[in-house]
């Protein structure tokens, strides 16, 4: 079954998710596309946001706007995150109800589920356990996502569902080595350790940590193949009541200190990898359970070792060309 979209407002369309899911939408020939930058519409702002929803004549929305960081930058920026998240979400979410929006996505991420959390993790394990103390303001405002949509999804019958996806990484990423996540962290340090010959480098916490990784293209595929393939995918999944969230992962893991390695490798670095103890690991473990998505037809295509080299060739040319916002 294909569904039309109509006119569709992607929130958050130049940063990492945003960028992949336009251009899939563009690669589907779908024309009628909405974007605004935070200079046209601040999305913090309950009134403009309320003024854009009662001209825009929307009839979907993909909420991939967040304020997002690595585990420096969570821990550091605690009321920041919670704050930007929640308000965003809330008004985004609360105004394409209130101005009859047919159809919304919210993508949250995979941190709402608690820090010991079997593996891998299941949607119906959300609330069973406590939160990674880390990046516990960030998972709370995207629950506060998830639960918003759930209530207006059974209160009001809304075609609305969140999409919790694992650890992301690819193009237009933030590459700053003050709050980026690990993957563009890594290559951007060990692209500076190759230049300048450094003979080693350390790597935050033990390297025991295991993660799973998903590029921003494979993401944005998953969430158009539900869209143009389901005209509600929750239900097409026969999900319990009360769950309105689907996982999506590549449904492999390794540990940061694999991670690292295959970093290295793509980059050329030649010296020695070395990890601080002294610095969090973070969740133990984080492997999302994908049979949701599976049952619903999709599954992640991009190799991550493929992926990363790719990445590596794309900052190389950007840092090069100083082209890119790459928030150095």
């Amino acid at each position: 079954m294909t569904t039309d979209l109509g006119r569709v407002f992607i929130a958050g369309h130049q940063g990492l998710v945003g960028r992949a899911i336009h251009a899939q939408l563009v690669a589907h020939g779908h024309k009628d596309i909405v974007v605004k930058k935070r200079c046209e519409l601040d999305l913090l702002d309950r009134s403009a946001v309320k003024k854009f929803f009662a001209s825009s004549g929307v009839d979907t929305v993909i909420l991939a706007a967040a304020k997002v960081g690595g585990i420096g930058a969570n821990d550091t920026y605690r009321a920041d995150f919670i704050y930007e998240n929640t308000s965003i979400q809330c008004n985004v979410i609360w105004e394409a109800h209130s101005h009859n929006v047919d159809r919304l996505v919210f993508l949250g991420s995979s941190c709402i589920y608690p820090r010991k959390a079997s593996q891998p993790m299941r949607e119906d394990c959300l609330l069973s356990g406590a939160l990674e103390p880390t990046n516990s303001p960030y998972a709370l405002a995207k629950i506060n996502g998830l639960a918003l949509v759930d209530a207006l999804r059974h209160q009001y019958s809304r075609r609305y569902y969140s999409l919790m996806p694992t650890n992301v990484y690819g193009e237009y990423d933030n590459f700053s080595i003050k709050d980026a996540h690990v993957i563009p962290a890594l290559i951007r340090r060990f692209y500076e350790a190759s230049i300048a010959r450094s003979p080693q480098l350390l790597v935050w916490g033990s390297g025991k940590a295991k993660r799973e990784f998903i590029h921003a293209s494979d993401l944005a595929k998953a969430v158009l193949h539900l869209l143009l393939n389901y005209a509600d995918p929750v239900e097409a999944a026969d999900l319990p009541r009360y769950t309105s969230h689907i996982n999506v992962g590549s449904g492999r893991e390794l540990s940061i200190r694999e991670l690292a390695h295959i970093v290295a490798g793509a980059s050329e670095y030649r010296g020695e990898i070395r990890f601080d103890c002294s610095r969090p690991d973070g969740s133990p473990r984080k492997l999302l359970d994908t049979s949701v998505l599976d049952k619903l037809g999709w599954k992640s295509q991009i190799p991550l070792e493929s992926g990363i080299d790719d990445l590596v060739t794309w900052f190389r040319a950007a840092h090069a060309n100083q082209a890119q916002d790459l928030r150095l």
